[in-house]
């Protein structure tokens, strides 16, 4: 399973983590399917985190945002990959939090900050069984897109 993702939208992730520390920065991943084992992210959409409490330690991503974001995607000719989020000074490791409230087929980017700093990304797909997260490698495309379709998150 491999993530092909540009340099610039993981400078836009890495940024968005780094803005929202000492809180979790969530957002969502579009893009399309390239084999069954192959994505390619082709635009991310921060989105504002809604959790009320706990904040520097979960995310949560409202309903009505993600329909919004799967019209969207569906407009322009993407796909919800995945979402991604912020460990702030913690590990860049799927909390057994984050495997409990995720879905399997989905992608998920966590990006471990410590002290304000963000360091390695890494992206987890959840086994069909719910029972693990199995680390998906990351391509980084150095190419930078300038077909990105602009999306204003509300």
């Amino acid at each position: 399973m491999t993530l092909h993702i540009s340099t610039e939208i993981l400078a836009v992730i890495a940024k968005d983590a780094r803005d929202k520390y000492p809180e979790e920065c969530c957002g969502v991943l579009l893009g399309t399917m390239c084999s069954d084992s192959v994505r390619q992210v082709l635009q991310v959409i921060p989105v504002k985190n809604t959790n009320e409490v706990h904040r520097e330690r979960m995310y949560l991503i409202s309903s009505e945002r993600i329909r919004d974001i799967e019209i969207h995607a569906t407009q322009i000719g993407f796909e919800v990959l995945g979402f991604y989020h912020s460990h702030p000074d913690h590990k860049g490791e799927p909390s057994d939090f984050d495997r409990k409230a995720a879905w399997p087929w989905y992608s998920y980017i966590i990006v471990p900050v410590w002290a304000g700093k963000p360091s390695t990304i890494r992206s987890w797909r959840l086994a069909d069984d719910r029972s693990r997260f199995n680390e998906e490698q990351i391509i980084e495309d150095k190419n930078e897109r300038n077909d990105l379709h602009p999306y204003s998150p509300s």
